[in-house]
């Protein structure tokens, strides 16, 4: 596009406005400047009574959708360019599809890329944060033969991003999330994730890993609070670590029922995720659906030898027996 050569950019965004009976509609696209392609686009009705509010709605929105569709168009560019080339940036994006894959080869692969990355630039935020985040995928799955080794791995890793993470909030967003994961003090994982929200508000991802981290505290309802608003600013793409989340708040509020379903809706986009099946499993069993979730059980000892974990990420002592007895329940444990 000439408008993209002309400033040099690689994508545009771009609108409109239109008035009539007292309404105005704004229309808003993302365009691949290199290739003319649209990438998002979208329209916003509202009353010229409210020009204003619509005005914030329109900019939280796009905002939001920009982060995650750009990140996605990075990743499709960097894979197509042939390895020999890349950069630390460029293994760092190639890695982000295997780190978000919930699979152990997956978080293998990324850790070597990231691995690659960290060895190119020592100093790279993203990049470390994102290790620390692969590690604790390995970690809580019980995909590691050495659980402490990864465990000291991941926290090092997000020390690491943390001394170069400057105002990225997206590394402050990883960093805090695995810190909270392997146990470090929640209160200083919370106030990074806020640090994080409060340089991008409208942070998708971050939105998500500040559920994940309300729940380790102990707050199912202001997690699933801050997972519906990940699920706003990114309607087209519910992550599934966005789903099970919110399933997860609503098992530990007991409305096991809407528990249940979101947790399946999780499994169906990723359905090798070991944490989403555990908390299903317990899930059937409190509900007092014992085959279900002996089938579930089944399930997940052809995915790890950890069914019924140790869990002390949970802080809450309430909500993790709640969790575990009805886990033991499930696979036959003494409970």
């Amino acid at each position: 596009m000439q408008v993209g050569r002309e400033l040099g950019v690689r994508y545009v965004l771009e609108g409109s406005v239109r008035k009539a009976s007292g309404r105005v509609r704004i229309t808003a696209q993302l365009i691949d400047a290199a290739n003319g392609a649209h990438l998002w686009a979208d329209r916003f009705d509202g009353s010229l009574e409210d020009v204003f509010e619509l005005q914030d709605r329109v900019a939280i929105n796009v905002a939001g959708v920009i982060e995650p569709t750009l990140q996605t168009a990075e990743i499709r560019r960097s894979s197509e360019r042939s390895t020999s080339d890349l950069t630390a940036y460029d293994l760092y994006l190639r890695a982000l599809p295997a780190a978000m894959s919930g699979e152990k080869s997956g978080y293998i692969e990324a850790l070597d890329l990231l691995g690659r990355a960290i060895e190119r630039d020592p100093h790279y935020g993203p990049s470390l944060a994102a290790a620390a985040v692969c590690h604790t995928g390995l970690w809580v799955s019980g995909w590691t033969d050495d659980p402490e080794a990864t465990r000291q791995e991941g926290v090092e890793r997000a020390r690491q991003a943390l001394r170069y993470a400057g105002d990225d909030a997206g590394t402050l967003g990883r960093a805090a999330y695995a810190l909270g994961h392997f146990g470090e003090d929640i209160e200083a994982a919370i106030a990074l994730i806020e640090r994080s929200l409060q340089i991008n508000p409208s942070f998708a991802y971050g939105w998500q890993r500040s559920g994940w981290l309300r729940l380790w505290a102990g707050q199912p309802e202001l997690a699933i609070d801050h997972f519906e608003t990940a699920l706003r600013l990114n309607p087209r793409d519910p992550a599934p670590a966005t789903l099970m989340g919110m399933g997860v708040g609503h098992f530990f509020a007991r409305r096991l029922e809407e528990a249940r379903a979101m947790l399946l809706r999780s499994l169906q986009v990723q359905p090798g995720w070991v944490p989403t099946s555990r908390f299903l499993a317990s899930c059937y069993a409190h509900l007092g659906r014992l085959d279900e979730a002996r089938a579930i059980i089944e399930q997940l000892r052809s995915l790890t030898s950890a069914v019924v974990p140790a869990a002390d990420h949970w802080r809450n002592p309430e909500q993790r027996e709640f969790y575990l007895s009805g886990l033991r329940l499930a696979a036959g444990e003494p409970t």
